[in-house]
């Protein structure tokens, strides 16, 4: 039987992120955003994730250790990250509140967004920047034409 070209609990583009220590993150992870591991860890012999599978809500993000050598490095290393994943929740004010509990910090504060979301960032103990968000409101393209451009007058002022 072949194999399908993406596996079945897989989406086509599917996140992976490198955290050292990645047992660690993903004890945090379970902790703060509520994710299950999904999949038996892959470990070398002195106990580095190689490769594992969380959840969180109906997407998967895979992890691993950083590795000499590797063509990514954690953002620890990096010192910054060049990425963000963000996590859209029917109850944003209780995921951000456990977030802070399980030690992220506060990157951009949670409030409501000109686009109509209720969102902020925090970044976990590892490096990586989370958005934590609820859409509130559906905005028509027309109206976050002139919330946007109000939003860059705002700022620039």
């Amino acid at each position: 039987m072949a194999a399908s070209p993406v596996p079945a609990h897989l989406n086509t583009v599917t996140p992976s992120l490198v955290c050292t220590p990645c047992a660690e993150a993903i004890d945090f992870y379970v902790h703060a955003f509520g994710a299950e591991e999904i999949s038996p860890r892959m470990t070398g012999p002195d106990g580095s994730v190689g490769h594992a599978e969380i959840r969180i809500g109906n997407s998967v993000i895979m992890l691993g250790d950083e590795w000499p050598g590797a063509p990514t490095q954690s953002p620890t290393t990096l010192g910054g990250s060049t990425a963000a994943l963000f996590i859209y929740t029917d109850d944003v004010d209780a995921l951000w509140k456990r977030a802070i509990d399980a030690g992220a910090e506060e990157v951009f504060p949670l409030e409501v967004q000109f686009y109509g979301d209720k969102s902020g960032r925090v970044r976990d103990p590892f490096g990586h920047t989370w958005g934590l968000g609820q859409s509130v409101e559906d905005v028509s393209d027309e109206e976050m034409e002139r919330r946007m451009a109000r939003f860059y007058t705002d700022a620039a002022d």
